[in-house]
């Protein structure tokens, strides 16, 4: 695995490969690796013929009070941990390089960046969006692997496509959890022993929820009570939000039809640390359905 840092070199190497024929596959991150990047990083290896991981973490989709400067690094083991999945290229550059300038231009997304994340994060997608037209522009890619369980930040990246006119596939992967249901982050090394323990109530909320939909159960408002009283069995933990709605657009109606497909989203604190989480279920035609498990989604 070679290590690269500045953005014409990435971009000169890319076009090599491309000149040769061969598919590339980025696979966009922030580093500190937990066993779903490996996953995203075997994924983007079957899929093609070159695999590049981008390892920067961006500081323009974190708000003035967030953890931007303690954001977990460890750039020694990140490179074992890509060179083991079979990482080809781990393109790693400085803030100045990917912002030379500083911040002079940026991507605004609109209407499906407005809700649960960009609430309670202004300008969090804009600052995604951003970086990930760069990192395209940067390691031209074929396809781009990411992860689901940054749901919202999966559909703004869709959008990005769509609207920019980037030839790359967008393949979504199933998110990769740890035997209590806990999804994979790096945010999770923030957690005490206690938090830990407590942290698996956000798949349990999930659960809850699917299961009443998988029943039957339609009412929005009921759904997210649903969740919303689960978490709440943890003396402390703050919701941020604890939501469902069309997984394809974000709309939030008083009832789901038959056949709906739905996402749940859920945002909490567990102490100081701030985790997402979500699950995708579709609502049966007939109670006689059988549940619809997720599928690998390809753009």
């Amino acid at each position: 695995m070679k290590i690269i840092t500045k953005v014409r070199e990435m971009q000169s190497i890319s076009q090599s490969m491309r000149a040769e024929g061969r598919i590339i596959v980025l696979v966009p991150t922030m580093g500190y690796f937990h066993e779903g990047h490996v996953t995203l990083m075997k994924r983007a290896k079957s899929l093609g013929d070159i695999v590049i991981t981008s390892l920067f973490v961006n500081p323009t989709q974190f708000a003035p009070n967030e953890d931007f400067t303690k954001y977990p690094r460890d750039f020694g083991r990140d490179s074992e941990i890509a060179a083991g999945a079979g990482v080809d290229y781990l393109f790693s550059p400085e803030p100045d390089e990917m912002y030379p300038e500083g911040v002079y231009s940026k991507i605004i997304i609109g209407d499906i960046a407005s809700k649960f994340e960009g609430v309670k994060r202004p300008g969090h997608f804009d600052g995604v969006a951003t970086i990930v037209a760069k990192l395209f522009n940067a390691t031209l890619p074929h396809i781009a692997v990411f992860g689901q369980k940054d749901y919202q930040q999966t559909l703004v990246i869709k959008r990005l496509v769509e609207d920019f006119l980037f030839n790359i596939k967008i393949v979504i992967s199933p998110t990769v959890r740890q035997t209590d249901g806990l999804a994979m982050s790096s945010r999770n090394i923030y957690l005490s022993t206690i938090e830990r323990s407590n942290a698996d109530i956000i798949f349990k909320a999930l659960n809850e929820a699917t299961n009443a939909i998988l029943n039957g159960e339609k009412r929005r408002k009921f759904i997210n009570g649903i969740m919303h009283a689960t978490l709440r069995t943890i003396p402390g933990l703050q919701i941020d939000y604890a939501t469902s709605s069309d997984a394809y657009n974000f709309d939030e109606p008083e009832e789901f039809i038959p056949g709906q497909r739905i996402v749940l989203l859920i945002a909490c604190y567990i102490g100081k640390t701030r985790l997402i989480d979500n699950a995708l279920v579709t609502l049966p035609s007939s109670l006689s359905a059988k549940p619809e498990k997720f599928v690998e989604d390809i753009q």
